[in-house]
């Protein structure tokens, strides 16, 4: 299939796709006689792991491995051990990201209590709360309070 083609199947343009080239993340296409180049399904199966990585949050060399996975002839990207180091490594990221936000999300509540209140503004029964952080604690996980679960 001529660029166009793979670039409209895989979601992206021609020009994303001669970027991977570039990069190496996509292997050289053939070229025809008349000098086009010429994609196989092959290349398309790395452009999906790729755009689905990036989807998930991935940066374009962390998709490093998990095509050259697939050129290695494996029926899946995430199978090497390359590729698994990479899941364990962004997993690590999310968990950080996850307890900075916990964290940052327990400080605004608790500023936004502490405000509320100074303002005159509850916590009471029959108020209205300014913002849902202050809302009643009703659903199972929220800590309004600004504290962490425990």
């Amino acid at each position: 299939m001529r660029i166009g083609e793979l670039a409209e199947r895989a979601g992206t343009t021609p020009r994303t796709l001669r970027y991977y080239e570039s990069l190496g993340l996509l292997p050289p296409a053939d070229r025809a006689g008349n000098g086009y180049r010429s994609y196989g399904e092959e290349h398309l199966r790395m452009l999906e792991q790729i755009r689905t990585l990036q989807e998930y949050g991935f940066g374009l060399e962390e998709t490093r491995p998990f095509v050259e996975c697939l050129r290695a002839g494996h029926p899946a990207g995430d199978t090497c051990a390359a590729s698994l180091a990479v899941y364990r490594s962004k997993l690590a990221e999310i968990d950080a990201w996850v307890d900075r936000l916990t964290s940052v999300r327990a400080e605004v509540a608790a500023q936004l209590l502490r405000a509320e209140r100074e303002a005159g503004a509850g916590p009471r029964a029959d108020a209205v709360p300014l913002c849902e952080l202050t809302a009643a604690p009703a659903e199972a996980g929220r800590h309004d309070e600004g504290t962490l679960p425990p």
